[in-house]
C-alpha cells in the first residue's frame, strides 16, 4: 500500500457449526435471514469455498494463520478424544505462541485489534472439584486471544462453548462478567462490538475477530422467537413429520447415526434469526458511523451444520452429512 491509500477496517465473522443450507439466500425456507441474505446480495459470494476441517478447533487455528491444521499440528477440536476404527492422531491442544496470527500482523501495521466472542484454541478444559470452570491464573490463559496479537478480548478462552448456556449470567471467560442477568450472549456480544466501534482510535484502523458461539449447542433461542418458529412449523405441517432417520452403526460410538432430513427445529431456528438480528445491528453500527464502506466484512462458518450429532437440529441437504465428517456438508 502507498502511504496515500486508506487502509480499510476488517471485520471477520465466524459463525460455529452453521451449516450450509442454514440461511436464506442458500435456499433454506424455514429459517429466517433477511440481513445476511441482503449482505450476501451486496458481497462477493464464495461458493466453492471449504473450511479446512470439518470440526472448530482446526478451522480456527487455519483462519488465524493461513496454515493447514497439519501444519499448525491441530488436527481435531480441542479436547478430541473420540476412537474410531483408526488410531487417533497425536495434536497440540493450543496454538502455539510461535505461530504469527493474522492480528499480530495486523496490528505490527497499525491496526486496533479485538477478538470478541469464542476461541477454543487455549487447551484443554478442566473442571475443579465443585465442578466449577476454571481458567483465570491457570497455564492455558498463555494461549488467550491477547497472547496473539488481539488488543482486546472478550469472551476468549479454552472453552468449546459456555458451560452456563446463552443466558447470562456467564462463567469463566474474560469480560462475560459485564452481561446483564439474563441476556442472551449473541446480544451482549454485538453490544460490545457496537462499543468497540464507537469508542475506536479514529486515527487507525481496526480489525474486529468476532467469533459467535451460535449455533453450537446448547439449542437455545430466545423463548418469543421459539414460539415464532413451532406456529410457522405447525402452519407448514412440518410437525407432522418426523425429521429424524436412524441409520448405520456411529463407529465412534455406542450407538446408530440419526440424521436430520427436514429443517423444522424451532429452537435452532430461533438461534439462526438471533444471529440474523444481530448482523443487522453490527452492519447498522458501521453505517452510523460512516465507515460501512471502508470496511471488508467476511462471514463464513467454521465447519458444516449439525445434521447427524448432538441431536442434529439442522439439516445440510442436498449436501451429505455435515460437522465431523469429510463429504460435502
Amino acid at each position: 500500500m502507498t502511504q496515500q491509500t486508506k487502509q480499510p477496517n476488517i471485520v471477520f465473522i465466524l459463525i460455529d457449526d452453521m451449516g450450509w443450507m442454514d440461511l436464506g439466500f442458500q435456499g433454506s425456507t424455514f429459517y429466517e435471514t433477511p440481513n445476511l441474505d441482503r449482505l450476501a446480495q451486496q458481497s462477493m459470494r464464495f461458493t466453492d469455498a471449504y473450511a479446512s476441517c470439518p470440526v472448530c478447533s482446526p478451522t480456527r487455528a487455519s483462519c488465524l494463520t493461513g496454515r493447514y491444521p497439519a501444519r499448525v499440528q491441530i488436527t481435531n477440536y480441542i479436547y478430541g478424544h473420540e476412537a474410531g476404527q483408526l488410531l487417533a492422531t497425536p495434536y497440540l491442544d493450543h496454538l502455539p505462541l510461535s505461530e504469527k496470527t493474522v492480528a499480530t500482523a495486523l496490528r505490527d501495521g497499525g491496526y486496533q485489534t479485538w477478538h470478541v466472542g469464542k476461541w477454543h484454541l487455549a487447551g484443554h478444559q478442566i473442571w475443579d472439584a465443585d465442578e466449577t470452570p476454571t481458567c483465570f491464573g491457570d497455564p492455558r490463559s498463555n494461549f488467550f486471544p491477547d497472547k496473539h496479537g488481539f488488543d482486546v478480548n472478550i469472551g476468549g478462552s479454552y472453552h468449546g462453548y459456555l458451560p452456563g448456556g446463552y443466558f447470562a449470567p456467564f462463567h469463566d471467560a474474560p469480560g462475560l462478567d459485564k452481561a446483564e442477568p439474563g441476556e442472551y450472549l449473541p446480544d451482549f456480544l454485538t453490544r460490545q462490538c457496537k462499543e468497540l466501534i464507537e469508542t475506536r482510535d479514529e486515527s487507525k484502523p481496526f480489525f474486529l475477530n468476532l467469533w459467535y458461539h451460535m449455533v453450537h449447542t446448547p439449542i437455545q433461542g430466545k423463548p418469543d422467537l421459539v414460539e415464532k418458529y413451532e406456529k410457522k412449523a405447525a402452519s407448514l405441517g412440518l410437525d407432522q413429520i418426523d425429521p429424524l432417520v436412524e441409520g448405520e452403526p456411529d463407529a465412534c460410538r455406542d450407538k446408530n447415526i440419526v440424521r436430520r432430513v427436514i429443517q423444522s427445529d424451532p429452537a435452532y431456528a430461533a438461534m439462526v434469526q438471533s444471529l440474523d438480528e444481530n448482523i443487522g445491528l453490527l452492519l447498522a453500527s458501521l453505517e452510523e458511523q460512516g465507515i460501512l464502506d471502508d470496511t471488508i466484512v467476511v462471514f463464513t462458518s467454521d465447519n458444516g451444520g449439525l445434521s447427524t450429532s448432538e441431536g442434529s437440529p439442522t439439516c445440510n441437504a442436498p449436501l451429505s452429512e455435515g460437522k465431523g465428517w469429510m463429504y460435502e456438508g
